[in-house]
């Protein structure tokens, strides 16, 4: 007799039978950004720990396009085993929900939280060659120059939002311009072709330290560790301004708590490791941790409220 049909024969073979332990099979970690951003390295610091902590193979695949939704459909549609994950940050679970009109998944039923990694802070830079070195000078010149363009890696993305938070708060006429990536925006703004963008700090910072860019203010609540020079937004009069983004680890909806579980210890380490703590530092992010998936998931949907007022002021809209 074979398999584990008959009663005696699958007391024999129990344990060839019985279920697998997690994991023993590889995890795929999907990346919905291109390789070599910062989204990108924090996911394949994740995809190490997951190696190292669970004796795991781990493969990363980059999966950029349409805002990260065509990485997050693909882990939405996953079996929900803990072999598919994402690398997810706040414009996949939180602004895509009020910025599409059909989105093809939905940030709080289709997948299973796992944990927070990292805060993404901004900054206010403006070209070099403008007389505009504080936030006072700013406002002035922008009102005196109606129509001042500004950059964005695209229609919603946080850095789109973040400038219309500040049109709005500062009362300026403003012409937003998209572009691919914020290396081309950087570009542009060096060049003149733009006057100002909110950026993510990470690739903003090398240019605002060689001088080609002017830095005016961060948009966390508390200057960042690795530029603690740059005051923040609110430190210069705008009370209560802040613009932070995230990034955290998801999977497909069903995980058993178990597995999901062991998912979260594991980053908790690498968030809790001074080492990668530096890393992740140095790349410009702030850690989170003492997260759990419970404690993660109430985060997105407090997220998914918060995005939706910051969407719906902006006036951006995406089919």
């Amino acid at each position: 007799m074979s398999g584990c049909g008959g009663a005696l024969a699958g007391f024999l073979v129990l344990p060839a039978c019985a279920e697998a332990a997690y994991p023993n099979r590889t995890i795929k970690m999907i990346v919905p950004y291109p390789a070599g951003g910062t989204i990108d390295l924090v996911g394949r610091l994740v995809a190490d720990q997951l190696r190292a902590g669970l004796d795991a193979t781990v493969v990363v695949e980059n999966k950029p396009g349409a805002a990260t939704v065509l990485g997050a459909e693909q882990v939405a549609r996953a079996q929900g085993d803990g072999y598919t994950l994402l690398t997810a940050t706040s414009t996949t679970l939180a602004i895509n929900k009020a910025l599409y009109r059909k989105l093809a998944y939905d940030p709080v039923l289709d997948f299973t939280p796992i944990a927070p990694l990292a805060r993404v802070p901004f900054v206010l830079i403006v070209n070099s060659s403008l007389p505009v070195k504080t936030l006072p000078e700013f406002t002035a010149y922008a009102k005196y120059n109606p129509g001042l363009a500004y950059g964005s890696v695209g229609n919603g993305s946080p850095h789109h939002l973040g400038a219309e938070m500040l049109r709005e708060r500062l009362g300026l006429s403003v012409r937003h311009v998209s572009y691919r990536s914020s290396v081309q925006a950087l570009l542009d703004l060096i060049a003149g072709r733009i006057a100002f963008m909110v950026i993510d700090l990470q690739p903003g910072l090398p240019q605002i330290r060689e001088g080609k860019v002017n830095a005016i203010g961060v948009t966390t609540r508390q200057r960042v560790a690795v530029a603690p020079e740059i005051p923040t937004l609110a430190e210069l009069g705008l009370d209560g301004f802040e613009l932070v983004a995230w990034v955290g680890v998801v999977a497909p909806a069903g995980v058993p708590r178990p597995i999901a579980g062991q998912l979260a210890a594991q980053i908790e380490k690498l968030t809790s490791d001074p080492s990668m703590r530096d890393r992740l530092t140095a790349m410009a992010l702030e850690p989170m941790d003492g997260s759990t998936p419970e404690r993660f998931a109430a985060f997105i949907k407090t997220e998914v409220d918060r995005w939706a007022i910051i969407v719906r002021n902006s006036g951006a809209e995406l089919e």
